[in-house]
Formats: structure tokens, C-alpha cells, sequence
């Protein structure tokens, strides 16, 4: 039997996250557009087999993980954890992560993106561009938020960018391919997951993108493929990390498989994008 905590919005993301003394950050000045008559109230589930779970997110938020200024390398990485946006994995797929990123002097933001509302048990039978537009919408917002609080955070507006987990990647996708190119994310990663309806329009150009997934994931790995197919159709030319194994959903779990190296991996594509060591004016313009 999972524990079920019902709290506030704010105090539910650092519960969650385990950070006394981190920032959180609302998205929208009042109520997120769209949502104005939601009432349904935002649940916490701790020690589920996936870490801790959030569900019914109303208000989203941003909780920064600020490295140290010695370290700061002054590129920043908006974190969109996964949950089928009925939920959103926020350890496995956002706070643990987001600790390894800080350590390495990358400052890193848990997105708390707006979920459906959950009833009842299971994952519903809905249509993912219907379910999934609050969450791409608060993962542009996010975006305009840390550059706008960049020298605050000792971070370059143009490092800004974005690493999504399976429905967290169709949130970071939506933010690569909106059509607005300065709005767009400095570079984006989608790990098992991109599009999950329809394909949008896929533009000429597009910021360095990165994509990883295993071959046996029996949830994404149709979707993820026809997105890599239409990205390289549009002349983009993705990074792309196929493991033979991993499943779906493996976020930072460590199975014993080759997909428990993806992080170093992104790393290294970060390393080759001059994205890990320090900007020449970090908070700049």
C-alpha cells in the first residue's frame, strides 16, 4: 500500500524532492491558462516501485537546483519527468537527475507540469495531443521563466534547455518544434518518448537534439521511431543512443543493462555542444 499525502501545491515539491532549501518557482502568475476550473486536489505517493509519484497537478512549478558558483558552468537543463500525463515520476525521472546534473555544475529545473485528472485506477484510454497540451504548454512557460531569471541563477539565456522522460519527452518536444525559434530550447533530449499522437510539423532547423530509448520497450519504442524517422526526413540530424535492453521507464534506475549509462552518455553529447564548461558570461545575453 502506497502513502498518500494531500498538501499544498508548493509544499508538495519540496517534500518530494527532498530539498528543504530549494527554490520553487510558480509558472504563471495566477491560475496556468486552461485550467481555471480545475478543482480536483494534487496527491502525493511515496515508496512506489517507481519512487515518488504526484498526481492531479494543478499549479505547475519549477524547483531549481543550483550548483555551486565555483562549478557553475552556466548552462541550465528544464528536467520533464514522465507519468503518462496522468502522473509525473518526479525522483526516478527528475530530482535524481537533476542532483546529478548540479553536481557537475549544470543548474537543473524539476518541471511540475499540469497532469489530468486521475480517477480511479489504471491509466485511462485518452487522446495524448488533447492530454498532453497543458504540459507542452507549461514546458514553454518554463522555458520563457529561466531565461528570465537567468543572471539570478548565474546561467546564459542561450543555454537553456531541455531533457523530457517519456510523456516528458512529448512536453520537451512540443517546446522544440513550436514554431516561435527563439522560444525554442537550446538543445532538447527526449529519453523513451517524443510525440505520442500526431506528428507535428517538423521545422528546417532545429537546436541540437539528442534521443534515447531500448530496443525492448514495448510502450514508446513504435512512437520514439517514427519521430527519429520524420526528424531525419526533415534533414535533421539527431544524437541517437539505441540500448538493447532497458525497457521503458528506466530514468536513473540501475537494472545491471547498458541503458543504466545513458546519463553518461548525454553528458558526453553536452560536452561535445561546449555545454559542461563554463560560459564566458554566465547570466548574459
Amino acid at each position: 500500500m502506497f502513502r498518500t499525502i494531500l498538501i499544498s501545491a508548493a509544499a508538495a515539491v519540496l517534500l518530494t524532492l527532498g530539498e528543504a532549501n530549494a527554490q520553487v518557482v510558480n509558472l504563471w502568475p495566477g491560475v496556468a491558462p486552461g485550467s481555471e476550473s480545475w478543482t480536483h486536489q494534487e496527491k502525493v505517493y511515496e515508496d512506489t516501485p517507481v519512487g515518488t509519484v504526484i498526481q492531479n497537478v494543478v499549479t505547475p512549478t519549477l524547483t531549481a537546483f543550483l550548483p555551486d558558483s565555483s562549478n557553475a558552468t552556466g548552462t541550465g537543463v528544464i528536467i520533464a519527468p514522465g507519468g503518462a500525463f496522468i502522473a509525473l515520476t518526479v525522483s526516478l525521472e527528475g530530482a535524481d537527475l537533476a542532483r546529478w546534473l548540479q553536481q557537475r555544475g549544470i543548474a537543473a529545473f524539476v518541471l511540475k507540469y499540469r497532469t489530468v485528472e486521475q480517477k480511479g485506477e489504471g491509466i485511462p484510454q485518452m487522446d495524448m495531443d488533447t492530454a498532453g497540451r497543458y504540459g507542452i504548454a507549461d514546458g514553454i512557460q518554463a522555458l520563457r521563466v529561466v531565461r528570465r531569471h537567468a543572471a539570478e541563477w548565474g546561467i546564459s539565456p542561450d543555454r537553456v534547455g531541455m531533457i523530457g522522460f517519456s510523456a516528458g519527452a512529448m512536453v520537451t518536444s512540443g517546446a522544440l518544434l513550436q514554431p516561435d525559434s527563439a522560444a525554442r530550447p537550446s538543445f532538447a533530449a527526449m529519453v523513451y518518448g517524443g510525440p505520442l499522437g500526431v506528428i507535428p510539423a517538423i521545422p528546417a532547423r532545429l537546436p541540437p537534439t539528442f534521443l534515447a530509448w531500448a530496443q525492448d520497450d514495448r510502450v514508446s519504442r513504435g512512437r520514439v521511431v517514427r519521430f527519429h524517422d520524420a526528424l531525419l526526413a526533415a534533414g535533421i540530424q539527431p544524437e541517437v543512443h539505441v540500448f538493447a535492453t532497458g525497457g521503458h521507464g528506466f530514468g536513473t534506475r540501475k537494472q545491471g543493462t547498458s541503458s543504466d549509462h545513458w546519463v553518461d552518455v548525454f553528458y558526453f553529447w553536452l560536452q561535445a555542444q561546449g555545454l559542461t564548461t563554463r560560459a564566458t558570461a554566465a547570466g548574459g545575453s
